[in-house]
């Protein structure tokens, strides 16, 4: 069975243009699109009326840690059933919020690759997944975090060689990871650095690219300070996240050789606004030491070309997965001075495009999946569009919300 829908003004996730007078055809089986296209309809299927709202496409959030409370703030010495229980309240939550599919950037016990197996399996309704697995970190480093009620076992990889990397990048292979993971520099989060530390060596970061690109996944870099980003990229990364301390000839490194950029604003915004007295002093003292550069940086790659990706760090602290994707793409508009429609990129066609996902999702076309929203008002005019909390959401053809 087939359902068209009608009278839509579409943002297709590519063009910077509202396409008015829209009407679309989604196949209730495969939950695609079969035509989209201007006018009337011909066909006789069951149709829905739009009203001359604004449909685009699904959020992609393509930074989340589904496996932390970010009201808890509880990081070490989880269960794996805490972790699980706490994954899929927060899946519920980016569903509920519009988010269609995430990049999971690290997540203890792998449970990020298990829940997405079983969700292809039991073809249950949510937001789907680009697992990463544990992350890779070195001792003391970012990341280095002891998990289980008696700390039997560590958020991270552990690295200390190339060798090491190897053994454990194709561990993580076999397991199901679809993204590598590399804490390459010190966090605001930890208390044992500091950002601008360097951490895995460029050696190390070498062999995980090779392996990784090798076996068609992803590499992502945890990358705060200037050198770190620097061996990153050397290393040949396919993102980089935060990137707080990145230079102008960094930028251009990235716009050549299609790096993309996933700033997270939200992470130290959210900090800044809640964490007073409710985290630690250290977090504290570091997210104010670069909040300011934070926002001038990423603003200066911005003007510079570099694509910037939706991800928001969700779990960290106070970062919500409730409103922390809209939130995120305020911020890339009122704090580093994106456009709507550069904004709404990030989230879309450049997100599905680093997740290697966009043979069928990022943009609304024909032969697509089906993951879209209804929204009352234009999120190319005002970007607080997408945070209408009764807006429709459709995911794979089937109303959510």
């Amino acid at each position: 069975m087939k359902t068209t829908y009608t009278n839509a003004n579409l943002f297709n996730g590519i063009d910077n243009k509202i396409i008015p007078n829209t009407y679309f055809t989604v196949d209730n089986e495969t939950g695609k699109f079969t035509e989209m296209r201007t006018g009337t309809p011909t066909n006789d299927n069951p149709q829905v009326d739009l009203n001359g709202q604004y449909v685009m496409p699904g959020l992609i959030n393509a930074h989340t840690h589904i496996m932390l409370n970010p009201v808890t703030n509880k990081m070490d010495f989880l269960t794996e059933t805490e972790v699980a229980f706490t994954a899929l309240q927060n899946l519920k939550d980016l569903l509920h919020s519009g988010v269609t599919y995430i990049r999971e950037c690290g997540c203890a016990f792998n449970t990020d690759i298990k829940l997405n197996k079983i969700a292809k399996q039991t073809k249950v309704l949510g937001p789907e997944i680009v697992p990463s697995g544990r992350p890779f970190s070195i001792f003391g480093g970012h990341g280095d975090s002891p998990e289980n009620e008696n700390g039997s076992t560590n958020f991270s990889y552990l690295i200390s060689s190339p060798d090491e990397m190897r053994k454990a990048v194709r561990i993580a292979f076999k397991n199901g990871a679809k993204n590598i993971k590399l804490m390459v520099t010190g966090g605001v989060m930890s208390a044992g650095d500091q950002v601008d530390d360097t951490e895995l060596s460029i050696g190390e970061m070498k062999v995980a690219v090779a392996e990784a690109h090798s076996k068609h996944m992803i590499v992502s870099a945890h990358a705060q300070g200037h050198q770190g980003i620097q061996l990153a990229l050397d290393a040949g990364v396919d993102s980089i996240e935060h990137g707080i301390y990145i230079d102008e000839k960094q930028a251009t490194f990235m716009k050549e050789h299609h790096v993309y950029l996933v700033p997270t604003l939200n992470a130290p915004a959210c900090i800044s606004e809640y964490g007073k007295g409710k985290v630690p002093a250290y977090m504290m003292a570091k997210n104010k030491q670069v909040e300011k550069a934070f926002y001038e940086n990423i603003g200066m790659a911005l003007r510079k070309g570099v694509k910037l990706v939706t991800g928001t760090d969700a779990g960290t602290p106070f970062n919500s997965f409730k409103t922390g994707t809209w939130e995120e793409l305020a911020l890339m508009v009122h704090k580093i001075g994106a456009t709507p429609y550069q904004a709404l990129l990030g989230t879309t066609s450049y997100a599905a495009d680093l997740l290697k996902i966009s043979d069928d999702y990022g943009s609304l076309e024909a032969g697509k999946v089906a993951d879209f929203l209804v929204l009352k008002e234009n999120p190319l005019e005002k970007i607080e569009a997408v945070q209408q909390v009764d807006k429709a959401i459709y995911k794979k053809g089937q109303l959510v919300v």
